[in-house]
């Protein structure tokens, strides 16, 4: 094993936690109900797998989710995919977000060059109102969608929230995706209504996005209306139809604002994977089970409340976003941050955290990572209480770090899951200790295992992720995948009947998760999932290249992409030429995709029916053995790709 079988105690929760904790208190009514004693959070993990139909309905009961209809079933027969869950019920996710309507602070947005926005839930509840007017006079209905290429502002919040409160569908790219990777999603999904950011500021700099912006406007069929967010005038819009934020909202008596009820799987939004094996895949999420996971994870693991204020370092373009703003629910204060978390310095957010008084903080592994090599001051926040990394393996030096910057009293609430499911497999946890590189427990409600090859469950060793019953925050659907084959290959093929998550973990004996990266050919560098076709696709133009192949490499405990070059002529990969292609993957998908290094070979490796061998070099690159040389057309070019290893590694050592 890569790390000390015994890591090292950070945190233990205080005598009173349970009497205080929302888990607590769940933990209580649950032993009520049954008429059980859970001797210990693995018994009541136990429980809520083994019982779904009690613990989601109890949950739903516990959490006060509002329903206009109660269900008449809890859950339907399992089936991976397909389950259905609370039948019968409908409700409004955007609904159970506005309860609160006083004058306590809902959003507060900062930027790089300071406050931007403060908006209390009373004005929150007005703007959703005049928004949901606006978009239903320009004839927006249930089900239809409704995108942004937005920062991560209160008007993404506004507009989302006002379009759930129709039923319509949301999607969303943060502005820094290129044109080609914006309709690339966005196509697919033919939105009618796009919400578009006119410039947004990163690393000091400010980027324009009107060009780009009308780019991907003449690139979407059906696209009826674009609504332009920020600093702009009608002198500088290139398209008549085109209106300002300010004047969509300018609904001086809106009509009162109407919550539909909907069925409990209704789309709320549509997320998209990396685009591996081609072009974003679109999975459909539903409102209610978005609802009921994201109360779970906020309540029961992370513990908020009411009066807590949670920054996320997050953009529009990750699932955070989506896990962020459903903290609304519990009447607590969102940070909106948009910018470089790290400019000018990696202690920015530690700054803003006292600042704004900050209880909860989410961000990347790889932010803490960054922190860590500036060396920036480690200094007492008092308000902090929980931590919660994600996006890639936090490393035991990463939360050691973190517990001496932020202060022996806060929780390291490590979390892990996906996109795919727009929550967390694993979780941290108010009532548990907490240990060095080690997440803490296991999502209540998810049956989480570590399989083998031979698909049987292990402890204490590194294997595959796996969700064996279904849970409710599993996509409804993919979008254009009518027969749900589509869905089923993503995540069934490998184990019959159960969710293969495509990560590598250990499940200690203690019941805790240690993360070890992803499995398959997906890139992470700083926690963001790219598909190596999302690299490749904007090199097609490039005339001196006849080929290309990119894959993962672990330097310390930050992932960064390699990417492998065919040349074509004899020019051979200049600097001038680098240069080239990180301007050319920049400017078509986004800065998050461009390669850390580059590396010309003569020739990449592809099986025998002529795929691009991804997962053998990535594997090469993890400094492991490669058995299958027989299902390649070309092994003998394998023996260079093990060389670059090496000399990356010194590299990155020296």
């Amino acid at each position: 094993m890569t790390r000390l079988e015994l890591p090292d105690l950070l945190w233990s929760p205080s005598p009173d936690a349970r009497a205080r904790s929302h888990l607590g208190k769940f933990w209580d009514l649950a032993e009520v109900r049954t008429g059980r004693t859970f001797e210990d959070y693995d018994a009541l993990h136990r429980w809520s797998v083994g019982e779904p139909e009690s613990f989601w309905g109890l949950y739903a009961e516990h959490a006060g989710i509002v329903m206009d209809e109660p269900a008449t079933q809890i859950k339907g027969p399992d089936a991976m995919p397909g389950t259905k869950w609370f039948l019968g019920a409908r409700l409004n996710y955007a609904k159970n977000m506005l309860q609160r309507r006083d004058d306590h602070p809902a959003l507060i947005a900062r930027n790089e060059q300071g406050k931007v926005a403060c908006l209390s839930y009373r004005e929150l509840y007005e703007d959703v109102e005049r928004c949901a007017d606006a978009m239903q006079n320009v004839g927006i209905q249930s089900g239809d969608r409704i995108a942004g290429i937005i920062g991560n502002g209160v008007e993404a919040v506004i507009a989302f929230l006002a379009g759930a409160s129709i039923g319509a569908v949301w999607s969303s790219c943060s502005p820094d995706f290129g044109v080609a990777a914006s309709i690339d999603r966005l196509g697919q999904i033919q939105p009618k209504l796009l919400f578009a950011t006119a410039s947004y500021h990163y690393g000091g700099r400010e980027f324009s996005c009107i060009d780009a912006i009308h780019k991907v406007a003449n690139g979407l069929n059906g696209l009826e209306q674009v609504v332009v967010v920020g600093n702009s005038d009608h002198d500088r819009l290139p398209d008549p139809r085109w209106t300002l934020w300010t004047e969509f909202m300018d609904r001086p008596s809106p009509k009162a604002l109407r919550f539909e009820p909907l069925p409990f799987d209704h789309p709320l939004y549509i997320l998209f994977s990396s685009g591996t094996t081609g072009v974003p895949k679109c999975m459909v999420h539903g409102a209610g089970s978005t609802l009921i996971q994201h109360r779970k994870e906020h309540q029961l693991h992370t513990d908020l409340n009411s009066e807590d204020v949670m920054l996320s370092l997050t953009t529009t373009g990750w699932m955070m976003w989506n896990w962020l703003v459903s903290g609304l629910a519990e009447g607590a204060t969102l940070i909106l941050y948009d910018g470089n978390p790290a400019y000018p310095s990696a202690e920015m957010p530690w700054l803003l955290i006292d600042e704004l008084d900050i209880t909860i903080f989410s961000t990347s592994a790889a932010f803490i990572e960054a922190c860590i090599r500036a060396d920036i001051p480690r200094l007492q926040h008092p308000s902090l209480r929980v931590v919660l990394p994600t996006g890639s393996p936090v490393s035991p030096t990463a939360f050691h770090w973190i517990q001496a910057a932020a202060g022996a009293s806060v929780r390291i609430s490590s979390m892990s899951g996906g996109t795919d499911i727009v929550s967390c497999f694993v979780h941290g946890n108010p009532l548990l200790p907490v240990y060095a590189g080690e997440i803490q427990c296991l999502g209540l409600g998810m049956d989480v295992a570590a399989f083998d090859p031979d698909g049987r469950p292990v402890r204490g060793v590194k294997a595959e992720l796996v969700c064996r019953k279904p849970f409710p925050s599993m996509p409804v659907r993919f979008w254009n995948d009518p027969d749900g084959g589509a869905y089923r290959r993503a995540y069934f093929e490998t184990y019959p009947n159960v969710w293969h998550h495509g990560d590598f973990v250990e499940i200690t004996n203690r019941g805790g998760v240690v993360m070890y990266g992803r499995s398959d050919s997906t890139l992470n560098p700083k926690g963001v999932r790219i598909g190596t076709s999302e690299i490749y696709r904007p090199l097609e133009t490039v005339p001196w290249l006849s080929d290309a192949l990119a894959a993962s490499l672990l330097s310390g405990t930050e992932e960064e992409v390699v990417l492998f070059l065919v040349v074509s002529d004899d020019g051979g990969l200049t600097a001038t030429r680098q240069q080239e292609l990180r301007d050319t993957i920049s400017r078509a998908a986004s800065p998050r995709h461009v390669p850390r290094h580059f590396v010309q070979v003569a020739d990449v490796p592809r099986t025998r029916n002529g795929k691009l061998a991804e997962l053998t070099v990535a594997r090469i690159l993890r400094g492991e053995h490669i058995a299958n040389r027989d299902s390649l057309s070309n092994p003998e070019c394998l023996a260079v790709f093990v060389s670059a290893r090496d000399a990356l590694m010194a590299e990155s050592s020296g």
